[in-house]
C-alpha cells in the first residue's frame, strides 16, 4: 500500500475533529500517525481563535518576530511552534517548521527539506524541482490527489503566479455531502483575525503544502540542492558512483557525471541523461537493496568463520 491507512485515532483532538466536522461531512482519518506534537501545535493555534490586531495596528505575533504591524499570517504560525516549544521542551522551530516572515521563504524551507508537495504534481521552477510520485510508486502524483495532513502548512496565492501570499496550517481535511474533499484550515490574518477556513482540495489559489511527513519524492536534476539531493549523492556513493566526500547535496557536474554513469551501467534501453527522474530513483533504490542484502549475507558469513 502506498501509505498506511490509519482506521482507529486515539488523539483526542482528532476525535474533536470528527465531531465539530460531523454536520459538514465525513472527516478523512490521515494517511499517517499525528505526532504528539502536532496535536500541540494545533491546540495552541486554536487557542488563539479570535486574536487579531490592536488599536495601534500592531499583533502579538508580529510583536514576537520584531515586525508589529506587518501582515501576519506566517508570524501566527511560526509564533504557535514556538510556543509549543517553550511549553513542551521540544525543538520543532526551524527543524519541523520553518522561521520566517517574507514571502516564498517558509515554502523553501519545506523545499529543501525535501517535504513539500506541489498541489499540481509538479513544482514550478521557481520551486526548484521536478514531477513528484509518492515515495516507492512508480507514476508520478496527479494533482490534487495528495490530501494533506494535519500540522501540513498550506501556502496559497491570491494572484494566480507562483509567489507565496498567505500560509495557513491544516486542521483536518472531510468530505463533504456532495463527495469533494475541504481541507479545514487554522488561518491568521485572513480576513483579519485568527479564524477557521475551509478550501477546495482542488482550489487552484493553493500552491502546495509544507509536510510533516516526508511523503513524496521528486526529479532531480543540475543546480537543485538540498535534502533529496543528498539522499540521492549517499545511494549513488554507496553503489560506488560517487565519492563520499562530494555527497554535500548540491546536484552539480559530479553528481550529474554520477547519475549518467548509473544509468548507463544499471539501466539498459534508457537514454543516460545525468537527470534523476522516477526510473533512475527507484532503479537506484533496487540497487541499493541488493548491495544490502549481499553485504549483510557476506557480513554473515565471514561472522560465522
Amino acid at each position: 500500500m502506498r501509505r498506511l491507512l490509519i482506521l482507529m485515532m486515539t488523539i483526542p483532538l482528532f476525535a474533536a475533529c470528527m465531531r465539530s466536522a460531523s454536520a459538514e461531512g465525513t472527516v478523512i482519518p490521515p494517511a499517517y500517525p499525528v505526532p504528539e506534537h502536532v496535536s500541540r501545535l494545533i491546540e495552541v493555534a486554536l487557542e488563539e481563535l479570535g486574536n487579531g490586531r490592536d488599536r495601534s495596528g500592531a499583533t502579538k505575533y508580529g510583536i514576537w518576530s520584531g515586525h508589529p504591524t506587518v501582515e501576519w499570517c506566517s508570524d501566527f504560525l511560526c509564533w504557535s511552534v514556538d510556543q509549543v516549544d517553550q511549553r513542551y521542551g521540544t525543538q520543532l522551530l526551524t527543524t519541523l517548521y520553518p522561521l520566517y516572515s517574507s514571502s516564498n521563504t517558509g515554502r523553501a524551507f519545506f523545499i529543501q527539506q525535501g517535504r513539500y508537495v506541489a498541489r499540481s504534481g509538479h513544482m514550478s521552477p521557481i520551486e526548484g524541482g521536478g514531477y513528484q510520485w509518492y515515495k516507492g510508486e512508480d507514476h508520478y502524483l496527479e494533482a490534487n490527489s495528495y490530501i494533506p495532513q494535519p500540522g501540513d502548512w498550506v501556502f496559497f496565492t491570491w494572484t494566480g503566479g507562483t509567489d507565496t501570499d498567505h500560509v495557513a496550517m491544516v486542521e483536518y481535511c472531510a468530505r463533504d455531502t456532495a463527495g469533494a474533499i475541504t481541507v479545514h484550515v487554522i488561518d491568521g490574518n485572513n480576513p483579519s483575525v485568527v479564524s477557521r477556513n475551509v478550501y477546495r482540495l482542488t482550489d487552484k489559489s493553493i500552491l502546495g503544502y509544507g509536510t510533516v511527513h516526508d511523503a513524496v519524492d521528486w526529479t532531480l536534476r543540475y543546480s537543485d540542492k538540498g535534502t533529496k539531493v543528498l539522499y540521492l549523492q549517499n545511494r549513488l556513493a554507496y553503489l560506488g558512483f560517487l565519492e563520499v566526500n562530494l555527497c554535500d547535496g548540491l546536484y552539480g557536474r559530479k553528481t550529474m557525471a554520477a547519475v549518467d554513469a548509473f544509468q548507463r551501467e544499471q539501466m539498459p534501453g534508457k537514454r543516460a541523461n545525468g537527470i534523476a527522474d522516477i526510473t533512475t530513483q527507484n532503479a537506484m533504490n533496487a540497487a541499493c537493496l541488493v548491495k544490502m542484502k549481499e553485504d549483510i549475507t557476506g557480513y554473515l558469513v565471514i561472522d560465522e568463520d
